[in-house]
């Protein structure tokens, strides 16, 4: 991830879900909200609802790398909670970056910008 860090704290990931634009998919939901940052961060978040915890992290990998490959799609200047649903759990990596792409290209979440 060249311009991407990581969210930690329950206080961000918080502000992303109450002061950010959602655009839910089949397998993910991506919520976004402006940072005021030269860089994007990115947060994770698969319930236990989803699986077990091989499952859980099996998913949090596909996601990033599914990010990491795509992440010029991505604005800077963001932070990014990515929850995986239920359906995600027995998807492969493709499906994933699918929905992560599908999510990116939003006129929901990014209506200031070209498509990219």
């Amino acid at each position: 991830m060249k311009h991407t860090e990581r969210l930690r704290k329950n206080s961000d990931f918080q502000a992303v879900y109450r002061g950010g634009k959602s655009k839910a998919g089949h397998l993910t939901v991506l919520c976004c909200a402006k940072n005021n940052l030269p860089c994007a961060r990115l947060g994770v978040s698969v319930s236990r609802k989803v699986g077990n915890s091989v499952v859980r992290h099996r998913l949090k990998r596909l996601i990033k790398e599914a990010y990491r490959l795509n992440e010029d799609r991505f604005p800077a200047g963001y932070d990014y909670v990515v929850i995986a649903r239920k359906p995600a759990a027995d998807k492969g990596y493709h499906e994933i970056e699918r929905s992560l792409i599908k999510a990116a290209g939003s006129e929901k979440l990014f209506p200031d910008r070209d498509q990219v």
